[in-house]
């Protein structure tokens, strides 16, 4: 039997050089997210891009047009599943994960971020996570169960590993053969090799039918506040399709779209509480006032919700699902009466629906490519979406 190589340790020179080139790395990855989803736009084929923007699908993944919530069948696959890429430590990982102080390279993505530039909220939450899409005549949206570490392990990992390349080969181009972890990845849209927690983003149209207008509520993303996608617009309520609590009963409980969107909407339209007591009980959501109000609107016809597709971001591979609420201006104005400018995650905008501002915001503005791409399909599906 030969020896194994034995490796030599990092002196603490080489430690401090190591961790301080990653967070100028990281700084890096969160103030030019949108110049590095450009910069690999020609890596993937223009045919599996969703309207023109930097999200990817399947054509099995979007449908013709809006699909009404209550008309989306959601499927539980249950676990453990199995992937083709280790979901803590993938293959390629080792040059974005720097030498801890121990002269051990950090476990993982998400261990080097809680050290070293760690986010207001970090937490491995139990998350959704996206399976297949079938968005034909029935739509069925299929999910298991997985971590929301495991969206920062990779997604987060395989955009600093983009940034990296850029920092330190400017004006080469990205190549496949530069971007290890990326290419160890492999197609993007298998979802068998990886797992992918799934996020929702709702698009907020308030209608008002009297004058033939609609204004949209976005979002600013504050990289100082949140784990992934800081520094970008995006619709607004976005967040991770997940339980409200590690409270095993709210797996099942919790596991619906309807559900999920208004406690997205509540948190970040209104700054309300994420502590809903599910460590203690399930949420009774139809004695919830907010659930219930929507719950009346959406029975009256005042309120109409509806799902446009899912997609993986080209720079982070990310997963989210397109939606739409459109709200009448009297019940909107209404319940929304508290509407925040800021919430825990960065600041609110209101901005006309149209043309000009869609094509400002979805293709000019620094914005995440699942909301452009909903921007998009919301105007291009404009006459289905408002004449209800």
């Amino acid at each position: 039997m030969t020896d194994q190589p034995v490796t030599a340790q990092p002196t603490v020179a080489e430690i401090e050089r190591s961790q301080q080139r990653w967070r100028q790395e990281r700084r890096y990855l969160n103030e030019h997210r949108h110049e590095l989803t450009q910069a690999l736009a020609h890596l993937y084929p223009d045919e599996r891009r969703v309207a023109g923007t930097q999200l990817l699908a399947r054509p099995e993944w979007c449908p013709a047009g809006p699909v009404p919530l209550a008309d989306v069948r959601l499927s539980w696959r249950p676990g453990p599943l199995g992937t083709a890429v280790d979901p803590e430590r993938p293959a390629g990982s080792e040059g974005v994960r720097p030498w801890r102080d121990d002269g051990q390279r950090f476990a993982s993505y998400a261990a080097a971020l809680a050290v070293l530039d760690p986010p207001r909220v970090l937490e491995n939450r139990t998350c959704y996570r996206f399976l297949a899409a079938d968005a034909s005549q029935e739509p069925v949206l299929t999910f298991g169960p997985n971590r929301y570490f495991d969206v920062i392990n990779l997604s987060e990992a395989v955009a600093h590993e983009t940034a990296v390349h850029t920092l330190r080969q400017p004006g080469t181009g990205l190549k496949p053969a530069d971007l290890p972890l990326r290419a160890a990845i492999g197609d993007p849209l298998d979802m068998a090799r990886r797992s992918a927690p799934t996020g929702i983003g709702t698009l907020i149209l308030r209608r008002d039918r009297d004058a033939g207008t609609a204004q949209m509520v976005l979002h600013w993303r504050d990289p100082a506040r949140v784990a992934v996608n800081g520094g970008l617009y995006q619709v607004a309520p976005a967040g991770m399709f997940q339980p409200s609590d590690e409270a095993a009963w709210n797996v099942a409980h919790d596991f619906g779209l309807w559900q999920a969107i208004a406690r997205e909407v509540s948190e970040e339209l209104l700054n309300t509480s994420e502590d809903y007591g599910s460590d203690r009980a399930p949420i009774d959501y139809e004695r919830w006032p907010f659930f219930a109000a929507l719950t009346r609107a959406r029975r009256a016809g005042t309120l109409h919700g509806y799902w446009l597709g899912v997609g993986a971001d080209v720079l982070t591979l990310d997963i989210d699902l397109m939606t739409v609420l459109v709200f009448d201006a009297p019940f909107f104005d209404d319940e929304f009466s508290g509407l925040v400018a800021a919430n825990d995650e960065g600041h609110l905008i209101t901005r006309p629906f149209t043309a000009e501002t869609v094509e400002q915001f979805a293709r000019a503005e620094a914005m995440q490519p699942a909301g452009a791409a909903t921007l998009v399909l919301a105007w291009q599906q404009r006459e289905v979406l408002l004449d209800r």
